[in-house]
């Protein structure tokens, strides 16, 4: 049972998560855990208590005791209690009674932040890291104002709960992934609109409309051939030729197309990324992006500097690194990156890291052969830690068509490629590519760029894309 279905089992239960906490923090007052909260009607998501608890009435003179008298408990917790209880089990229905009433960032959110992970279950520790992470992220971005950041918060709290393949986390990366090939959408979905109103069947002459549309969608000759053949089996699997029942065959063979094989996930820590792919496809921002996911699913990283014919990306993966607070390994400009992964892997290894991103090289400044630069790594890292590196990413970038699918076929052939990840999805309109990387290479992607945020790369799912595509 996953962490979020552990969640709604809890929530449901009378003796539930929400409850507990508030007895816990009449424990830590000194109150008895008999004694009701101040009687309140139970409120709703939109009356959910304020920020701060109203000021208490001045209480009657007492005779003096050495004793502290116990603090009552503030309403906004036997609120947040009881309106927590009656919502949805939903990230984002909690989220906003927690943000309710408070506009900016203080203490008020941080306790109300404190109360959610405490209601959760989550161990004290890790909801006084993840506070004091974001509010150094807010401080170093500049936020101030809740409507400015909410979107991120939601974003870390569903990494780091582990709720991002949820229904709920699943419907705002539906919306992100559409909203993100809208260019593409247009490029292609609008034209195969009228190709299907200008049809009655699907003749010869419909098919080689359909081939056009796919090649000026960046998919290629090679690609638009096999996915024709293929939509055209399907077609007469099904016993028809109606022009109306196309767009649930391409629907289907998308989805067959990006069906991703099972694999062993588990390695011997810690886990080894190499990073490969040509200068300028958004490698540096990927890792970072990569390293932020995985701290935010508690997970300690390491990045290493292995581009060391560079300068520029030696100094841009510090600052990256000193901005997450992520572990950071470089050797002088003109080093030998094979002696940057072999002393990365030793630090990885001795310092208890869960995870090395080890950047690469995109092209030498030297006569050397960069396919064999990589080759050299690849072994020199796998002496050194067995199975390593236990994935090949190669970042490709949509926006330059058809030169992705040579750097693919180029990079797989000399090093192997285990997975991809395709940045600038949102800045092209001919993300066909994504059909003709995947059709001839038969290459899981396994994310996707969609803008400059760090929440901006997202798990691909093919099913999504094809929905998203054709709707």
């Amino acid at each position: 049972m996953g962490f979020f279905s552990r969640l709604k089992k809890a929530w449901a239960s009378p003796e539930d998560a929400a409850q507990q906490a508030l007895d816990e923090y009449k424990r830590e007052k000194g109150l008895d855990l008999d004694e009701p909260a101040k009687a309140e009607p139970a409120p709703t998501i939109e009356e959910t208590a304020p920020a701060s608890a109203p000021e208490a009435a001045p209480a009657p003179e007492a005779v003096t005791s050495d004793v502290a008298a116990p603090t009552p408990v503030e309403d906004w917790q036997a609120g947040l209690t009881l309106a927590l209880r009656q919502a949805e089990p939903r990230l984002s229905q909690w989220l906003n009674i927690i943000v309710q009433g408070v506009d900016r960032k203080g203490q008020d959110l941080w306790d109300r932040l404190a109360f959610l992970f405490k209601a959760l279950s989550a161990p004290e520790a890790e909801a006084q890291d993840f506070i004091s992470k974001f509010e150094a992220w807010l401080d170093d971005m500049g936020y101030d104002a809740v409507a400015d950041f909410k979107s991120e918060l939601q974003y870390r709290l569903a990494l780091a709960l582990d709720l991002e393949d949820e229904e709920d986390e699943r419907d705002r990366l539906f919306l992100k992934l559409s909203e993100g090939i809208s260019k593409t959408r247009e490029q292609i979905t609008k034209r195969i609109d009228g190709l299907l109103s200008a049809h009655s069947s699907l003749d010869d002459n419909f098919w080689d409309e359909f081939e056009e549309i796919l090649i000026m969608a960046d998919v290629g000759m090679e690609a638009a051939g096999q996915l024709m053949d293929n939509l055209k089996a399907r077609a007469r699997k099904a016993g028809t030729d109606n022009p109306e029942d196309f767009k649930d065959i391409l629907r289907e063979e998308l989805e067959d197309i990006f069906k991703v094989p099972k694999r062993i996930e588990a390695v011997n820590p810690p886990e080894v990324l190499m990073m490969i792919g040509v200068n300028g496809v958004g490698k540096t921002t990927t890792i970072a992006k990569l390293a932020y996911r995985a701290q935010m699913q508690g997970r300690k990283v390491l990045i290493a500097a292995g581009d060391t014919f560079r300068a520029a990306a030696i100094d841009q993966l510090r600052v990256w690194a000193d901005r997450l607070g992520t572990g950071f390994f470089a050797k002088a400009e003109g080093s030998d990156p094979a002696a940057v992964a072999y002393e990365a892997m030793d630090m990885a290894v001795s310092e208890g890291y869960d995870l090395l991103l080890l950047d690469t090289a995109g092209r030498l400044h030297t006569k050397a052969n960069l396919m064999e630069e990589l080759t050299k790594i690849k072994r020199v890292v796998g002496k050194k830690h067995e199975g390593a590196p236990h994935r090949n990413i190669l970042v490709i970038d949509a926006t330059t068509g058809q030169n992705a699918l040579s750097q693919t076929k180029l990079f797989n052939q000399a090093v192997g490629v285990d997975e991809i990840i395709l940045t600038k999805l949102d800045g092209t309109a001919k993300g066909g590519v994504v059909v003709a990387v995947t059709l001839q290479n038969k290459l899981p992607i396994t994310f996707v760029g969609l803008g400059e945020k760090m929440e901006d790369l997202r798990p691909f799912d093919g099913k999504d894309f094809a929905k998203a595509l054709l709707t």
